[in-house]
């Protein structure tokens, strides 16, 4: 668990220096272009993983969905509730804290220590950054316990793919071949777009991002 430790420290340390270039200053365009593809009806709660303070989250609940998440990192909890003029109830669960309000209800702690009880029912998850965000020795043990804690529920999930070696990450290249590895089990999964991130990976090298449906296979009969 020591590595596990140093890469939740090295998060920590990110939202303390307010190193958050990784925080998009509007919706992700994908995001707002294939997320009806998970045909999720207004009221359907959407869970997001490692959210940070994304504005995805806003673009939900702007929707009419009920939104839960996730974070490492208080800091950016406060910040998210305070950037949608939302003052939460603050409740331990466990070695967690929830932060509730609204439609909005965020647990602030190890993303591993969410249980199915903790979280509650789940209709789709959406996963912009969180996979990718993951070292490699982290990622299969992430998948298996998203999967897990919420009942295999539909996803968007998106991906960035890159030369691992020109970079260090986060992000993290994940192919299509590791989400497979990872999801087909027990999913049904759709490429929706696939496409060039233009100037590539901050200008290092080029890099494409790409869009998955996970559908789960007992709801499609197979």
């Amino acid at each position: 668990m020591e590595e596990k430790s140093v890469n939740d420290a090295f998060w920590h340390a990110k939202w303390q220096r307010n190193e958050i270039g990784f925080h998009e200053p509007q919706p992700n365009m994908l995001l707002i272009g294939y997320f009806s593809q998970l045909h999720l009806p207004t009221g359907a709660r959407i869970f997001v993983p490692l959210c940070g303070k994304s504005l995805d989250i806003h673009w939900l609940l702007a929707r009419g969905y009920h939104v839960s998440g996730i974070e490492l990192s208080h800091i950016a909890v406060q910040q998210l509730f305070a950037e949608l003029g939302l003052s939460p109830c603050i409740t331990p669960m466990g070695v967690l804290k929830r932060y509730e309000a609204g439609h909005l209800c965020i647990f602030v702690g190890d993303f591993f220590d969410l249980t199915p009880q903790f979280l509650g029912h789940v209709d789709g998850v959406y996963d912009r950054a969180a996979l990718i965000a993951l070292p490699a020795h982290l990622r299969q043990r992430y998948a298996k316990h998203l999967v897990a804690i919420t009942n295999s529920a539909p996803e968007l999930l998106i991906c960035l793919h890159y030369e691992q070696s020109c970079r260090a990450g986060p992000p993290f290249s994940v192919d299509e071949a590791e989400v497979r590895q990872h999801y087909e089990g027990q999913f049904l999964l759709t490429r929706l777009k696939n496409h060039d991130v233009p100037g590539g990976l901050k200008g290092i090298c080029p890099a494409t991002e790409t869009v998955w449906k996970l559908i789960p296979r007992n709801r499609c009969g197979l």
